[in-house]
């Protein structure tokens, strides 16, 4: 009998609810769906795509200019017997100069010094460099003038002519034409220079007047190995010929050794000489 009563002050009124069922879109997931994996494939494809590109990119240019350091170490007893004959009497090496090629992977790739004479190496140039290094240390000492500071500077001294000679050959090819050779190619054969180095150095040990003699015969040899070497493994590479610039290069590349060998084989705590 009351449930006509009107609202009361104070006392608020209920208020309806009401329920929306939201209709179902039967094509919304569907298309979500489609076109979110669309989506999705299409920049996996294309990033993939970027990214395969560029890392081939990458590996082919570190490939050209670096090639795989390990090569440079795949060396016997034998292989080092018969380079430091190459290097130290290049006059009487009688076989070709070019280097053994293989198929590889569907294309063409030099054989290690293993199974190459003509290859280069690095471990060769480590080991002279380190001898040299040694070699002069210990000569400073019979001099009454070793010292941590001075063994420091020959250091520096060998790496300031390993760069030098680096440089030099480097900058022959990119004056021709041809600055495609690996860099670890160049930085081997640079590093040979050491090898009669260490010859003059332990000359001069043993008996002082030999110096000047070694260091004569070491330059000869070292001139010829890289001009030979220059001639037929790094200049295979150019698609110009210019005979007159190529013998003016080479005969300047050789001559450029004694002033270089006299230089590092003159055992001084001196900065300039």
């Amino acid at each position: 009998m009351y449930n006509n009563v009107g609202a009361q002050p104070g006392v608020p009124l209920p208020r309806p609810t009401t329920t929306t069922n939201p209709q179902p879109n039967p094509f919304g997931n569907s298309f979500y769906g489609a076109g979110s994996g669309l989506i999705r494939g299409g920049l996996g494809a294309y990033g993939g795509k970027i990214l395969g590109s560029s890392s081939e990119y990458v590996q082919s240019n570190i490939s050209r200019y670096f090639s795989d350091p390990q090569y440079y170490f795949q060396v016997n007893d034998q292989y080092v017997k018969n380079k430091l004959k190459v290097v130290l009497f290049p006059f009487l090496h009688r076989g070709h100069w070019t280097r053994i090629t293989e198929p590889v992977g569907g294309r063409l790739s030099y054989k290690p010094p293993i199974y190459d004479i003509n290859a280069p190496d690095l471990y060769i140039p480590f080991m002279a460099f380190g001898t040299y290094v040694v070699l002069a240390g210990f000569m400073l000492g019979l001099q009454g003038k070793f010292s941590p500071e001075a063994l420091n500077w020959l250091f520096i001294k060998g790496l300031l002519g390993w760069f030098t000679q680096v440089m030099l050959l480097k900058l022959t090819l990119l004056s021709l034409g041809s600055g495609e050779a690996p860099l670890l190619d160049i930085v081997a054969y640079a590093g040979y220079t050491f090898t009669g180095t260490c010859l003059a150095v332990l000359g001069s040990i043993v008996f002082s007047y030999s110096y000047y003699f070694v260091i004569l015969w070491t330059c000869m040899c070292m001139g010829i190995f890289l001009v030979k070497t220059m001639k037929r493994v790094l200049f295979s590479e150019m698609r110009t010929h210019d005979s007159s610039r190529h013998h003016y290069l080479l005969i300047f590349i050789a001559f450029a050794q004694l002033p270089l060998s006299l230089w590092l084989g003159n055992v001084t705590v001196n900065w300039f000489l």
